[in-house]
């Protein structure tokens, strides 16, 4: 049965889940997905405490849809619970109404394993601050550029998936990613950084 949970498809978990509450099925749903929607969730809030209680409620809503037969997706899971998240973020921050900008000496340990072959301590150091060099270009971006490259790069979504997301064209979305990417490498040629 656990061979067959991991082989089936997206749709067929949640079916499952939705006629029999497996929580093999949900569990497998989860781990599919966790470190992307995780991953999405941290680059917005930039604070691991709060990723972590929208993740928990990306998830309470995700069950709650699925268990009243609500989920009308079908095949494009990942993009529908990213979405759920980033609205999630959106409330976040509209309760809040202030700018959570933190520094990245605060709450960026996790980069410490992002992305990163464990290959010998000099090598990790140097990614280490390559991703913490590219983090500080992407905040300069203008909000919807470093979305697209962020859904793109860490997420690991396609263009049609960002443009569901972010309620644009692809061609919109296309265009945010290349325009991202372009300052990005005024940036680095401006500040004259070496990304490693």
């Amino acid at each position: 049965m656990t061979n067959q949970i991991k082989q089936s498809t997206d749709q067929d978990l949640i079916v499952l889940f939705q006629q029999t509450q497996s929580q093999k099925a949900i569990s497998e749903l989860v781990n599919r997905y966790k470190q992307n929607i995780y991953t999405s969730i941290l680059l917005k809030v930039r604070d691991k405490h709060t990723a972590e209680n929208i993740f928990q409620e990306t998830f309470i809503k995700i069950f709650q849809t699925l268990l009243k037969d609500q989920y009308k997706e079908c095949g494009k899971f990942l993009p529908w619970a990213i979405r759920i998240a980033n609205n999630l973020c959106i409330d976040y921050f509209r309760k809040n109404k202030k700018n959570n900008k933190v520094s990245l000496k605060d709450n960026f340990d996790w980069l410490d394993g992002f992305r990163i072959n464990n290959e010998n301590a000099a090598t990790k150091i140097e990614q280490i601050e390559t991703s913490n060099q590219i983090i500080q270009l992407l905040d300069r971006l203008p909000e919807v550029q470093r979305e697209v490259i962020m859904l793109r790069i860490y997420a690991d979504l396609s263009f049609r998936e960002i443009a569901s997301i972010t309620d644009v064209g692809i061609n919109t979305a296309l265009g945010r990613m290349r325009y991202g990417l372009s300052n990005l490498k005024k940036m680095i040629e401006e500040h004259q950084l070496i990304l490693r």
